[in-house]
């Protein structure tokens, strides 16, 4: 579509009651990001009050209707999502809003491919919008959807702004109140912020948003406003009571000592905090005699005497805690297009399909004003592929019958460009069926995400999403996440070893592949334990197609003999690199810190070293300068003299680069001995000891102060 441009979503398709936004970007440099935010509007154009605000404090309307979905890696960079239920957006709602902003002094013209796509309930693409005339902007509206004559329609927009998030906010009648970036850290969140109105609390005439004045490296969990449904972080909750109930608690005033102090909004309206449930980190003390003793699980595990009897269990474990967590459930399915309604799952179902019935291994079935929403389940474990012709089965008795999808659940993550499974669709039926897939990497994240960081309703479905996260983690469950490199990873060491691999051989390319869907799973990993997002990132020329992109990093393989990524943390200012050496059989994981602005070299290398104190003695400190590497050494040698990392010449310097080094499994699998396993603890060990500790270290050059840019007209 061109800017300004308007159309009708039912002249675009026939299911576009449940629509998902995506607002996407990439970054040649690999370090641009934006937060998407999302408004409704009444007939004045303002919003009718804060509940009415969706950003990343506020992620999910508790009807349903708005969810924000989170970013996921694209090939050039990331995306956001924003799901959608039109049929039960309120009446008084006449615009919705889709918007993203960026913190820092970030502009969206230093973003390349700002797009908005539009699809529909079962994934099929309706439409797609385009921004290239981005620049100095701060916040910017890709689009609107719009009521008019009882028809939903879209607009593309593309307004900037150069006053960020606030001075967006501030035009749909939002009034933001920013404290100053230096008030301390004893700064507490107001009894109100961004959300509907609390228990015997009164509406306001105006609605009043708690804006972070800064969402700098190191941060912990943004600010939670107390009208919203609280997200307890771990690390802030008080000790389970000792009746045994599980609770959730406020966070303490003053935050975590990393990030900038949230600021204050104040309503005029009383507002009471409804609070949701996280399990503290801490276990409470045992009442057990000796260490033998195990608790008894909800979701026992035994040792199964076939692969059959873990994907039963498992998919029943998974589906009855999915229809009986609708935090959960809803997090799982409204990707897929599903509607946010009363969920029913259902197990070894039997559906008429030619001489013989088949037995999906579950049915998903969510209602919502009358209208049903089905998909079949078909689950793998213990690394077990997908089967093709299964799925096709399942894909025809879904086109048949009027379901609406077909999801795939195993170990594997899928990659975009390269599916799991090869399926035909019959072009003459009218009605589609949309094929996703799930990794159980991504339940496991998302039930950690829910219980650690975010909350839930109440403490039973905290107790139950921990029952289920045990089950999957537990070594018989089969549920294990990726777990083998391929049958090509053991010929692709050896010939990179005796030096006989040659560029173009297939083989190289399912290694690239299986890098690629490790470093995924360890973004949701890593993920799941900062409650941060994690993504990879990804570095491509722009309008390289997936499979000329990783036939290229295939090539490097052979030549090089390397395998590299780099990963991502929300909210840090420098990105994770992880290098699998496979000539010298060694993993290396590192970052880039820049070094703070207008401070002496000498102070700069001090504070460096005292902010790594707990950092291994074998870490290498690297001096970067501008345009060439300076002087390095390991941290038990640089520690009595710091001086030592100064360059004699007196460069400036521009960063560090810290490294660790670890010896990297030979194993195609995760076993002790795994190359998957030596990855996992490489970055586990890197971001536990170093990078955890450098928040405060990293400086964020100051921002400038710009003015909103001319609204366009709305026609």
């Amino acid at each position: 579509m061109l800017k300004g441009a308007n159309i009708g979503l039912a002249a675009l398709g026939e299911d576009t009651g449940a629509v998902v936004v995506g607002l996407s970007w990439s970054s040649a440099a690999g370090d641009g990001d934006a937060d998407v935010s999302l408004l409704l509007l009444d007939g004045d154009g303002k919003v009718r009050g804060d509940a009415d605000f969706y950003f990343y404090n506020r992620p999910a309307a508790e009807d349903g209707s708005v969810q924000l979905l989170g970013k996921v890696p694209t090939e050039n960079g990331s995306e956001d999502r924003i799901s959608l239920d039109l049929t039960a957006i309120p009446e008084d709602v006449v615009r919705i809003v889709v918007a993203a902003s960026q913190d820092g002094g970030a502009r969206f013209g230093d973003l390349d491919d700002l797009r908005l796509t539009l699809t529909d309930g079962s994934g099929e693409p309706l439409l797609g919008f385009s921004i290239t005339d981005a620049t100095v902007e701060t916040a910017f509206i890709f689009g609107e959807l719009y009521r008019r004559n009882e028809e939903w329609k879209f607009r593309a927009v593309g307004q900037g702004y150069e006053t960020g998030l606030a001075g967006l906010a501030t035009d749909f009648g939002i009034t933001v109140e920013e404290e100053d970036e230096g008030e301390g850290e004893g700064g507490e969140v107001g009894e109100a912020g961004v959300g509907g109105s609390g228990v015997g609390g009164t509406e306001t005439e105006e609605a009043v948003v708690t804006v972070p004045a800064q969402r700098g490296p190191g941060a912990g969990t943004d600010p939670v406003p107390a009208s919203d449904p609280v997200a307890v972080p771990a690390q802030a909750q008080a000790p389970v009571p000792a009746d045994g109930a599980v609770g959730g608690s406020v966070p303490a005033a003053g935050g975590g000592a990393d990030r900038a102090a949230p600021t204050t909004a104040r309503p005029r309206g009383t507002r009471t905090a409804k609070k949701k449930v996280t399990l503290p980190k801490a276990p409470k003390k045992s009442l057990a005699e000796n260490d033998s003793w195990k608790p008894a699980r909800l979701f026992p595990v035994p040792s199964y005497k076939s692969d059959r009897e873990r994907e039963v269990r498992a998919t029943s474990v998974l589906l009855s805690v999915m229809a009986e967590v609708p935090e959960f459930g809803r997090r799982l399915t409204a990707g897929f297009g599903a509607p946010a309604g009363r969920m029913q799952t259902f197990t070894e179902v039997s559906l008429p399909h030619g001489d013989s019935p088949k037995r999906p291994d579950g049915v998903i079935r969510t209602e919502r004003a009358g209208k049903l929403w089905t998909a079949l389940v078909e689950t793998k474990t213990n690394g077990n592929p997908l089967k093709s012709e299964q799925v096709q089965t399942y894909m025809d008795i879904a086109a048949r019958r009027g379901y609406e999808a077909v999801i795939t659940l195993s170990n594997d993550v899928a990659l975009e460009g390269s599916p799991l499974v090869t399926v035909k669709t019959d072009g003459r039926r009218k009605h589609k069926v949309s094929l996703w897939h799930l990794s159980w990497a991504e339940v496991a994240h998302q039930a950690q995400m829910l219980i650690r960081h975010e909350g839930v309703g109440n403490a039973a479905h905290a107790w139950l999403l921990q029952e289920l996260l045990h089950y999957l983690q537990h070594e018989n469950s089969g549920c294990h996440g990726f777990q083998n490199m391929g049958p090509a990873w053991v010929p692709v060491r050896d010939g990179i070893d005796a030096e006989t691999l040659c560029q173009g051989d297939p083989r190289a390319v399912e290694v690239v592949e299986s890098w690629e869907r490790l470093i995924r799973q360890v973004c949701l990993r890593l993920g799941g334990e900062l409650g941060q997002k994690a993504l990879p990132v990804q570095r491509a020329r722009r309008g390289t197609d997936p499979k000329s992109r990783r036939a290229e990093l295939a090539d490097r393989l052979c030549e090089e003999g390397k395998l590299s990524a780099e990963v991502r943390v929300d909210g840090a200012r420098s990105i994770l690199s992880v290098t699998a050496d496979l000539r010298t059989g060694k993993i290396r994981t590192s970052m880039d810190v820049p070094a703070p602005d207008g401070a002496y070299p000498l102070s700069v290398a001090k504070r460096l070293l005292r902010f790594l104190e707990e950092a291994p003695a074998d870490l290498h400190v690297e001096t970067l300068l501008d345009g060439r590497n300076g002087p390095r050494g390991t941290l038990e040698r640089l520690r009595p003299e710091p001086g030592d990392l100064l360059p004699g010449d007196g460069a400036e310097i521009t960063g560090f680069r810290l490294s660790l080094f670890k010896g990297m499994g030979s194993g195609r699998g995760s076993a002790e001995t795994g190359f998957i396993r030596s990855v996992d603890q490489a970055v586990d060990r890197f971001h536990g000891s170093v990078a955890a500790h450098l928040g405060q270290f990293e400086q964020r050059r100051p921002g400038r102060t710009r003015q909103p840019a001319e609204p366009s007209g709305t026609g």
